[in-house]
């Protein structure tokens, strides 16, 4: 099967001689190389910088952990966790020998060839880590999903990316079994964090510590990555091994600049593309450790900054707005990095938490489709109300409708290039998403003149009313700035006079009403704090807001309310 032809678009060497045909893939299974998008409806790929020039055999998992155990980190540790409230640590080394077993199960035990979909589904702990680079070593496709997806959600994913084994947590089951029931294709299930016979754990002991690595090809896919349902309706993400080398090989190595002594945590979920760079991959590439901790709370990722010593945090917009007024409460000196992703970063929150910490949140701009970030900064190039710029290896712009370059200050449709790009699992949407080579996020952003990109809102969340165009973060973004509000959410909702209204959701923080007074002076206060237009004409007050697992608001839930 051929890769993307080439275009009469300028492209570099490397990047026609790498898209001009497929490797020879190590899988038995093709079915996931036989459902990529048609190769017209490509992204243009990037791949001329020295550290993207991977080989045509690559294995994620190899590079990610055998690597690193043979050139001297085997007896450091790789994952810190907690057993009963204490805490404990998994070497390098023993990860690997894990991971190695697992590998064993899948072949032997299971009767599964490279190019197989396993399922997999835990909170983030050890050996949910250990059967993803399992599933890796084996030349298998990882299909990672979050843990607190329903039997219904579960069979859509099992049933889309033709799923037959699954490799689970035993406190997660009875979801899994009641998709099973629903989903023939899923005959071969294994349960995990169990020492029932039968049990994956009582499986391990008899296989070999060694592994010989399914040597697959650099484009042969390794993950699908589903979307994490913001707009509804999910869709599977195929990202290949040098994909997920590339993640960890450009915005840590340019943002991060991790070190072997970092230590990585935070909240996204492994089955989350933020958080299986984040909370996995970008550690173990830089020899560095993480901390997986199955449930955190506010206060709980504090105490794991402060117990674990963490350099590193990896968490969404919500969470920093609500630790930032605990931070007293805890020491957090060894703490010099904070990230943020999956939904927009409100500028209050960002001033909230630089007030508490004085560290400055790197906000990340990136997509399941793209693996993982692509816009960030640093903390010495952080410009007030920007998201960033486009990290190296990536390029980025702002697009009008028809395509063409915004003016700089102009809200348009992000496009982005890179190492990575979007290449659905069997969906007609491919086409929206990859036009003229570029891929359109589905974002609307404005770009200065140096090349920083501001965040307005997701296109479809754009508000025109009465011909004024309202981004609802922005809104969002004033309203937080109140001493009342502890969150909001802001949609259109039709209106026969203007075509739209802003409407404002709000959740009050204790002590203060809801009432008429209250949804006045908050209307009062945004039209002191920007353009008088863009306050919300209808304010109503929640409990709480409907988010993803991963912490996203989900908008068009509110519009539907």
């Amino acid at each position: 099967m051929t890769a993307p032809a080439s275009s009469n678009r300028s492209r570099s060497p490397v990047d026609r001689a790498a898209s001009s045909r497929l490797s020879r893939s190590a899988h038995v299974d093709s079915f996931a190389r036989d459902n990529l998008p048609p190769p017209s409806q490509w992204p243009e790929l990037l791949l001329d910088r020295p550290e993207l020039r991977y080989p045509d055999r690559l294995n994620a998992a190899e590079e990610l952990l055998d690597r690193m155990v043979h050139s001297g980190h085997a007896e450091r540790p790789v994952i810190h966790s907690e057993v009963d409230g204490k805490p404990v640590s998994c070497s390098y080394r023993q990860l690997l020998v894990r991971a190695n077993q697992i590998a064993h199960v899948l072949q032997q035990d299971m009767g599964l060839v490279p190019g197989n979909r396993v399922l997999l589904r835990a909170p983030n702990n050890p050996m949910m880590a250990a059967c993803w680079l399992a599933v890796i070593k084996a030349g298998c496709i990882a299909v990672a999903t979050m843990p607190l997806l329903r039997a219904k959600e579960l069979s859509q994913v099992i049933d889309k990316a033709r799923i037959s084994a699954a490799l689970c947590d035993a406190r997660l089951k009875d979801e899994l079994l009641g998709a099973q029931a629903q989903s023939p294709d899923l005959r071969k299930l294994l349960f995990f964090n169990d020492n029932s016979p039968g049990s994956l754990d009582s499986l391990l002991s008899r296989h070999d510590p060694h592994f010989d690595n399914v040597q697959t090809a650099a484009d042969d896919v390794a993950l699908i990555a589903f979307t994490s349902g913001t707009t509804g309706e999910p869709k599977g993400t195929m990202h290949f091994h040098r994909d997920v080398l590339a993640m960890c090989d450009l915005f840590p190595r340019s943002t991060l600049k991790p070190g072997p002594q970092d230590i990585f945590c935070g909240t996204p979920p492994l089955a989350f593309t933020f958080g299986l760079g984040g909370m996995l991959c970008f550690p173990m590439r830089h020899g560095c450790s993480t901390v997986l901790m199955e449930r955190l709370t506010p206060d709980l990722l504090l105490k794991t900054i402060q117990d674990f010593r963490a350099t590193i945090c990896f968490t969404a917009p919500t969470f920093y707005r609500q630790m930032a007024a605990l931070v007293p409460k805890y020491r957090l000196d060894s703490l010099r990095q904070s990230v943020s992703a999956g939904e927009a970063l409100p500028d209050a929150t960002r001033q909230l938490w630089k007030q508490a910490t004085g560290i400055e949140i790197l906000d990340g701009m990136g997509s399941t489709e793209m693996i993982h970030i692509f816009i960030s900064h640093s903390e010495q190039s952080a410009r007030r109300g920007a998201t960033g710029h486009a990290i190296p290896g990536y390029v980025a712009t702002v697009l009008d409708e028809q395509g063409q370059p915004c003016a700089p200050g102009v809200v348009g449709r992000l496009a982005v290039k890179g190492p990575t790009g979007c290449r659905y699992l069997a969906d007609s949407r491919q086409s929206q998403y990859v036009q003229h080579g570029w891929n359109i996020t589905g974002d609307a952003f404005s770009m200065d003149a140096d090349g920083y990109f501001y965040y307005a809102a997701r296109t479809d969340d754009m508000i025109i009313s009465a011909g004024y165009n309202i981004g609802g973060p922005e809104v969002e973004s004033a309203l937080l700035t109140h001493e009342a509000v502890a969150e909001c959410g802001v949609v259109g909702v039709p209106d026969e006079e203007r075509g739209q209204i802003v409407k404002a959701f709000v959740v009050l923080k204790p002590g203060y009403p809801g009432d008429a007074a209250m949804a006045k002076a908050l209307q009062d206060y945004v039209k002191q704090s920007i353009a008088p237009y863009k306050y919300p004409r209808a304010i109503e007050f929640r409990d709480s807001l409907p988010r993803t697992e991963t912490g996203k608001l989900q908008r068009f839930r509110l519009r539907q309310d």
